[in-house]
């Protein structure tokens, strides 16, 4: 189950328009560097820390998306950071993950929200309600491009390049609908 990144996004600013930049860092414990919440911004900025590092979204589903409510929709317009092809998002949460060289762990689904209704001017919280993506914390960072690989990573693995274990293990957070 391995997919690509197709796209990456980020805004310095909550509520500002997000830009398309062809590569990044993530940074291990703040997400996309540059992005408002690696920044400590971000309009859910109050929301635990692991929570908020980075999202992503399925390529296939804005599709989905912009076709139910009628609308052009860009992949920006989700407000999420990476936008993949060929991997179960879902299936990403409660373990660890790579994109490229980076390591992340699943946190929970991203359900999309009334900020993004007023920011879009679109109705798209029931649209989205089971394509809205994930989120992400970032446990080992490193630079990533438009066309990097996403794979799950065993917990041997994890373990190996320094993710904590046991005790000290990430707990994803299941968020109903």
């Amino acid at each position: 189950m391995t997919g690509t990144v197709r796209e990456i996004w980020l805004t310095g600013a909550a509520a500002s328009p997000m830009r398309r930049v062809p590569g990044g860092r993530l940074v291990p414990g703040a997400g996309l560097e540059g992005d408002r919440y690696a920044l400590g911004g971000g309009t859910w900025a109050q929301y635990p820390d692991l929570e908020k590092q980075l999202t992503l979204i399925d390529q296939d589903d804005v599709a989905a998306v912009a076709a139910e409510v009628g609308a052009h929709l860009s992949p920006g317009d989700t407000r999420r950071n990476l936008v993949t092809t060929g991997v179960d998002l879902p299936a990403l949460v409660g373990g660890w993950f790579a994109v490229g060289d980076a390591l992340l762990f699943g946190m929970k689904r991203c359900p999309p929200c009334t900020h993004l209704e007023r920011l879009t001017g679109l109705k798209l919280v029931k649209a989205m309600v089971h394509r809205g993506g994930i989120n992400a914390a970032v446990f080992g960072g490193g630079l990533i491009t438009e066309g990097a690989v996403v794979r799950p990573v065993s917990e041997e693995e994890a373990a190996g390049r320094g993710a904590p274990t046991g005790a000290d293990r990430p707990v994803p957070r299941i968020v109903a609908g």
